[in-house]
């Protein structure tokens, strides 16, 4: 069962590399996620990782409520620390890709069982390189709107690692798809 995820009127998606960032604008483009592109603040996904950064760029300005910081990274566990007068005026959801977005691919392939025992010794996209010989990849923000060609394979894959891979992880993709 899907967690419910309450967003503010005002949104910030930041994704951590290129592969996350084509990954929302494929599903962004598409109408398939819980908000829109008129949501988002600039009406895009921002690269900006830095708490500091995100905070001098977007947080000095005057916003009638919260702003959902949705973050789209591998690990749990990455600080996101606005200075203490800022605290208030956001809130931080992180959407948990782990072990790494790769793993979408590798669910769309149907080789989710064959990863599993390989994946002491392998990242998923070293995996993805070395077992998936008609996939060029090269974790570029192009490689992965190519493979995901259709906006149905892509989230056909988010809903099959969700049904596979158990995170600990309060939310993931499938979190954002309507």
């Amino acid at each position: 069962m899907k967690n419910k995820l309450k967003l503010s009127k005002y949104i910030a998606c930041i994704c951590e590399g290129g592969a996350e960032t084509a990954i929302m604008d494929i599903l962004l483009s598409h109408d398939l996620l819980i908000f829109s592109k008129e949501d988002l603040l600039e009406e895009e996904i921002l690269r900006c990782r830095k708490a500091a950064d995100f905070e001098k760029q977007y947080l000095k300005k005057q916003f009638d409520s919260k702003i959902s910081v949705i973050r789209v990274l591998d690990r749990d566990n990455e600080n996101f620390n606005v200075s203490k007068p800022y605290k208030e005026k956001i809130e931080i959801v992180n959407i948990v890709t782990s072990p790494e977005i790769e793993m979408l691919i590798i669910c769309n392939e149907n080789m989710y069982e064959e990863y599993c025992k390989v994946k002491s010794n392998l990242t998923p996209s070293n995996f993805c390189k070395q077992y998936i010989s008609n996939l060029k990849y090269n974790k570029k923000m192009d490689d992965i709107y190519d493979y995901f060609d259709t906006p149905e394979k892509l989230v056909r894959a988010i809903k099959l690692y969700h049904e596979k891979h158990k995170t600990r992880s309060k939310y993931t993709l499938l979190d954002l798809l309507k």
